[in-house]
């Protein structure tokens, strides 16, 4: 009868031991030890993040680089949809492991957010309606003007500077830039300071409604962003993005959106 206890006992402990081996967790997903990462975007801003109107999905040029960057480094990627303000604030709250949505890698972000090798060369436009023969460079926006930017983006900060200069009666920020040039095409702002791809984008698919005039403004660099002294995952961003860049896989995802 002792032996019988001895026997039941060694079973259970073996039990134990084979479950702990296991960790104690549920099997892992397909894919092995693939990690997942979180990554947002505020998707009114083409040709690097926008909605497919087909699939009603992501897309973009950001999209398919992250794409192309975790396939190459073996991670997966799970996709948010957010405001562009809200942003590194959900990144810094752990809330988000990436922000990949055309965002200038400036120095006052920097302060808050690391950022990969960056990935684009930008500036902000002037952009008005089409025909509108008063504002020919941003020296013609006038203190009985509305002009409008983006919330978050470099084109807001720089219309809230005119504002405060006194240049211009009102800097309108708008969430998306849809509403933003559906407001210029109506009247309600004189123009619109904005990113130069983004703006070009938009006139590519609706020709005829807005244009660009003046020269180029405040140059800047777009990166993708990590939270502050996350460098593995950085690490691992910037090691992909240089070996697409060696295999010219940069150049086929660059060629799909802007050329």
């Amino acid at each position: 009868m002792e032996k019988k206890k001895i026997v039941a006992i060694l079973l259970v402990i073996a039990v134990a031991l084979s479950f702990a081996a296991c960790g104690g967790k549920e099997p892992a997903a397909e894919g092995g030890d693939a990690p997942t990462y979180k990554v947002a975007m505020e998707p009114t801003f083409p040709p690097f993040d926008t909605i497919d109107e087909e699939t009603q999905e992501l897309a973009g040029f950001d999209v398919d680089m992250m794409n192309a960057i975790a396939e190459d480094q073996g991670f997966k990627l799970e996709w948010v949809n957010m405001g562009f303000d809200g942003l590194i604030p959900a990144l810094e709250a752990g809330n988000i492991d990436i922000i990949a949505s055309g965002m200038n890698a400036s120095e006052e972000r920097r302060e808050k957010v690391d950022f990969s090798t960056t990935y684009y060369d930008s500036g902000l436009v002037v952009a008005i309606k089409a025909g509108n023969t008063e504002i020919k460079s941003i020296d013609d926006l006038t203190k009985d003007m509305k002009v409008g930017g983006q919330i978050g983006t470099t084109g807001a900060d720089l219309a809230t500077e005119l504002f405060e200069a006194g240049k211009i009666s009102e800097a309108k920020i708008y969430n998306g830039l849809d509403v933003a040039v559906m407001d210029l095409q109506n009247g309600t702002i004189a123009a619109l300071i904005n990113d130069l791809p983004v703006t070009k984008a938009y006139m590519d698919s609706k020709p005829g409604t807005i244009e660009i005039v003046g020269d180029v403004l405040n140059a800047e660099s777009y990166g993708y962003a990590v939270k502050k002294g996350n460098q593995e995952l950085l690490d691992k961003i910037n090691a992909g993005m240089q070996n697409l860049k060696d295999n010219g896989k940069f150049d086929e995802i660059y060629a799909k959106w802007f050329e």
